[in-house]
């Protein structure tokens, strides 16, 4: 028996829910990243204000990659 009424909610599809959508943005662009981080693997040389540091590259853009995502969940933390 169908449901008619008040009692019967419309649902969103699930792909077109906004947290959805930007999970999806976020995940796809995190897989191209870490492809593009791991693939770089020669070391490189990395001055760190006063010291010189060799490490892997794919060390470093991690690190960088890292950095980025913290200040963007404070950005939008902030912004709540």
């Amino acid at each position: 028996m169908a449901r008619t009424g008040k009692h019967q909610q419309s649902r969103t599809p699930f792909l077109s829910r906004p947290g959805v959508r930007r999970l999806a943005g976020f995940v796809l662009v995190t897989a191209i990243a870490l492809v593009f981080v791991f693939e770089n693997t020669t070391s490189v040389k990395i001055r760190l204000l006063v010291p010189e540091v060799t490490m892997p590259l794919w060390g470093a853009l991690l690190i960088a990659w890292g950095l980025g995502i913290l200040g963007a969940a404070f950005t939008l933390h902030r912004r709540r």
